[in-house]
Order: C-alpha cells, then sequence, then structure tokens
C-alpha cells in the first residue's frame, strides 16, 4: 500500500459511493488505474465492505449506550459470542483487558428499551454475571479508522 492506495481509502471513507472518475481526479491517475487499484485493495482484504453511516438521532435509535460485561467462566464464553452477535442494536462487541471482559456498543430507542434489552436479554444470557452500563450524552466524533 503507497500514499496513493491511502489518498483512494480516504475518499472512499468519505463517500463509498465515490466514483472511479471522482477519485481519478484528485490521485491523478487514469480511471482504469484507479479502478485496478480499488480492486486490488478489496481482493486483499483492505477493504471488506462498503457501507453507509446513519444518522441515529433521525432514526428511532436515539440513544447511545456502552456496556462493560462479566462473564463467569470460560465455558460460557462461545455461547455468549454466539448469542450477543445475533442483536441488531449491538453494535460492536469488544473482548477487553481489565475489569471486565467484553465491551459492547448498542443502540436503542431510549432508556426503557435499554433496560428491557439489559434485563430480558443481555443478563439472561447464560454466563453473564454483571454488567455496567454507561449512557452517552452527545457524540463529538465517530469514526471507522480514522
Amino acid at each position: 500500500m503507497d500514499e496513493i492506495d491511502i489518498v483512494i481509502l480516504n475518499k472512499l471513507k468519505q463517500n463509498s459511493r465515490s466514483t472511479a472518475s471522482e477519485i481519478s481526479k484528485k490521485v491523478n491517475l487514469s480511471i482504469p488505474a484507479v479502478t485496478e487499484r480499488i480492486r486490488k485493495l478489496e481482493k486483499s482484504g483492505i477493504i471488506l465492505q462498503y457501507t453507509i453511516k446513519i444518522n441515529r438521532l433521525k432514526t428511532e435509535q436515539r440513544l447511545l449506550s456502552f456496556i462493560f460485561v462479566n462473564i463467569d467462566r470460560n465455558e460460557s464464553i462461545e455461547n455468549f459470542r454466539n448469542t450477543i452477535v445475533q442483536y441488531n442494536h449491538v453494535l460492536e462487541c469488544h473482548h477487553v483487558a481489565g475489569k471486565y471482559d467484553y465491551l459492547l456498543k448498542v443502540v436503542s430507542e431510549d432508556t426503557e428499551a435499554l433496560e428491557d434489552f439489559l434485563s430480558e436479554t443481555l443478563k439472561k444470557i447464560k454466563g453473564v454475571t454483571s454488567t455496567n452500563t454507561i449512557i452517552t450524552l452527545i457524540t463529538l466524533k465517530e469514526e471507522i479508522n480514522d
């Protein structure tokens, strides 16, 4: 990967629908050259997928929270992992070092929906012993691979 590839990636991060023509003007390469570079970035696994960023404030999922989770024993980990990734409002799940085992990034409609997720879903997953929830008041920056 060279500087031109980095510029191409940054342009696609800004707008994944950018055309090869638009990008070619930015990097001073021909359209076929840009197309080939993008194909190579995809084939090598650097570009995993093209996606959109949704404005949560304009949807039903206005509340963002981070939930720390502890699991009771190693035998429960696989079940937790297989179960937690099935929920659409769990945006991210990270195995972390420190006091907690997992960190979840979760969106919900409101505090009532969050409470329902915590009580009726998360805490009922076999092996979950404790949680600690942090509710986001405002998001100043949220990007993938800045």
